[in-house]
């Protein structure tokens, strides 16, 4: 007959056992190691995924990787050392043909940037930039910039000359342009943020600009990029990631806690700048993603691949648009 004692030694060893299958099994959890900018927009919705546990309650388990710069990302994607990073879909189209390696990409934002005049300043159209000194962001090949000058061809405006442009990195052409040194700023979204917390002016933003070149969908500009076979071989994790990320981003639009817990990653102090960086983050999300929007991206590229030439896109005159990942539904 089972003592009483025995009994307790066979239940706690049961215990122990059941105890350490769990942990073994939440140890197993497949792994996706992402590349992001430690302070890149991106970074709120990965920190959230982590600090509300989105990543095991969708059964993976999320490694951040910060990088110092978008190129070391792409290095870090195209060496195995990371999974996914955040890029856009003319990068993804130039890889698919340079190399052996196929790239997909699943939308992630829509959120790009605009044009940026001076509180005082007497411009209201594009005409008015004309033969005024304009700082961009992004370089020569920045889609801002491009489709700014695709619009204003459109309307006989001519704004590209060696003379008038002046391109830098972000957080230099906001000082540039608060200095007088410019008089148009064409930058990313969430520096035009801070700027518009100071009272400067948002001209037009590259939605808009978008809209006024035919197209009305809300374009996805950026996206999380990786192998498509890796991929197709993890595809319900990487759907399950993909889930984490809108829902970690649905918590940032929709509670303050959450929002409240990135604030630093914001770098900011500013009340304004902040609501401001919120609202542009969270107009910027891309829920769904259909076939009539694919067709209005690969018109865009059209556009792009006419003004910015086969520096920008390679010999690829027309986007695939296989290159795009269905999005899940949260």
């Amino acid at each position: 007959m089972v003592t009483f004692f025995a009994r307790k030694v066979l239940f706690c060893f049961l215990i122990f056992i059941i105890g350490l299958s769990n942990s073994c099994f939440a140890s197993e959890l497949p792994t996706i190691k992402v590349a992001a900018l430690e302070f890149g927009t991106v970074n709120w919705v990965l920190q959230t995924i982590k600090r509300t546990q989105l990543d095991k309650k969708n059964g993976f388990d999320l490694m951040i990787h910060p990088v110092a710069n978008t190129q070391a990302g792409k290095i870090a994607l195209q060496a195995n050392a990371a999974d996914i990073i955040i890029s856009d879909w003319i990068w993804v189209a130039r890889q698919r043909d340079n190399q052996q390696t196929t790239f997909s990409f699943a939308p992630y934002s829509s959120a790009t940037g605009g044009v940026m005049v001076s509180k005082q300043s007497s411009m209201t159209q594009l005409s008015d930039l004309a033969h005024k000194k304009i700082g961009i962001a992004g370089g020569p090949l920045d889609k801002n910039w491009l489709l700014l000058q695709a619009l204003a061809l459109k309307q006989n405006t001519h704004l590209n000359t060696p003379s008038n442009t002046v391109f830098g990195a972000p957080p230099l052409l906001n000082n540039l342009f608060k200095q007088g040194d410019v008089d148009v700023l064409i930058n990313f979204w969430h520096y035009n943020a801070r700027l518009k917390a100071e009272g400067y002016v948002e001209l037009t933003t590259t939605q808009k600009i978008i809209e006024k070149l035919g197209v009305k969908n809300h374009i996805p500009m950026l996206g999380y990029v990786f192998r498509s076979i890796w991929a197709h071989n993890n595809d319900l994790t990487l759907n399950s990631f993909l889930v984490a990320s809108q829902q970690a981003s649905l918590l940032l639009c929709h509670s303050d806690p959450h929002w409240t817990a990135i604030l630093p990653l914001t770098r900011t102090n500013n009340a304004s700048a902040q609501a401001l960086l919120r609202d542009g983050f969270c107009k910027g999300r891309i829920t769904h993603f259909s076939d009539d929007d694919k067709q209005a991206v690969t018109r865009i590229y059209s556009i792009l691949s006419e003004i910015g030439g086969q520096q920008l896109t390679g010999p690829i005159s027309r986007l695939d648009p296989d290159l795009f990942w269905p999005l899940p539904s949260p």
